[in-house]
């Protein structure tokens, strides 16, 4: 395990997460697609939220199984979190610095869900 930090596109949201960056996924699903995201489930107990709650709001759609958040200034989701699970999606495009081109990512297929 390897302790992460990122945040949103303006820096008013910062995180930090604990994981191997390991199982990630793209998936095809309406929404996921639209964003370009690569996620990484992990248990909330890894995931801290450093800053920026006050400028997050939510966004739901289809089974409303996940709160996607996102900022309210620039409009990034550097996260989501499961609604009936105790899970966090990490967009893992929004960690500092990362190079998701040396990355093992598999694609889900959301659309048929």
């Amino acid at each position: 395990m390897k302790t992460y930090v990122g945040g949103c596109h303006c820096g008013k949201v910062r995180y930090e997460v604990e994981t191997e960056l390991k199982n990630l996924i793209s998936c095809n699903c309406s929404h996921c697609q639209k964003k370009g995201v690569i996620l990484d489930f992990v248990d909330k107990a890894k995931f801290k939220l450093l800053s920026g709650k006050e400028f997050l709001t939510d966004y739901f759609f289809n089974k409303k199984s996940i709160r996607h958040t996102f900022c309210k200034v620039c409009g990034i989701q550097a996260f989501g979190e499961g609604i009936s699970t105790p899970k966090v999606a990490i967009n893992v495009n929004t960690i500092d610095d990362i190079d998701t081109s040396k990355l093992e990512v598999s694609r889900h297929n959301g659309k048929d869900v």
